[in-house]
């Protein structure tokens, strides 16, 4: 079984940085896209930034210039480091990443994962 996690969130002025951390574990095989998504409170869920295999990236258009997304793949984690924070960055931010698996019979496993969230909160 594949656990997403992040970690990194918290409380920060306006102005300032934050790195965000997602730990994929289980019997990974390769992590393909690996995204990064918010959700203000009654607000939809909304695309923060996107790596692919190859190495392309898709930035949301509230982030762009502000945010990178990043990946070690022998550690099996991607990253967001988000800079000039804005209040309106405050939400909690998922990491999903699309990985196969290797299964017990040998066989490949592919399939979209969440991780719980992490909180950012942003003071002005």
């Amino acid at each position: 079984q594949v656990q997403l996690v992040e970690s990194g969130g918290g409380l920060v002025q306006a102005g300032g940085s934050l790195r965000l951390s997602c730990a994929a574990s289980g019997s990974i095989f390769s992590i393909n896209t690996l995204g990064w998504y918010r959700q203000a409170p009654g607000k939809q869920r909304e695309l923060v930034a996107i790596s692919a295999t190859g190495g392309s990236t898709v930035y949301g258009e509230s982030v762009k210039g502000r945010a990178t997304i990043s990946r070690d793949n022998a550690k099996n984690t991607g990253y967001l480091q988000m800079n000039s924070l804005k209040p309106e960055d405050t939400a909690v931010y998922y990491c999903n990443a699309d990985i196969t698996t290797t299964q017990s019979t040998g066989a490949s496993l592919r399939r979209g994962y969440w991780g719980p969230g992490t909180q950012v909160t942003v003071s002005s």
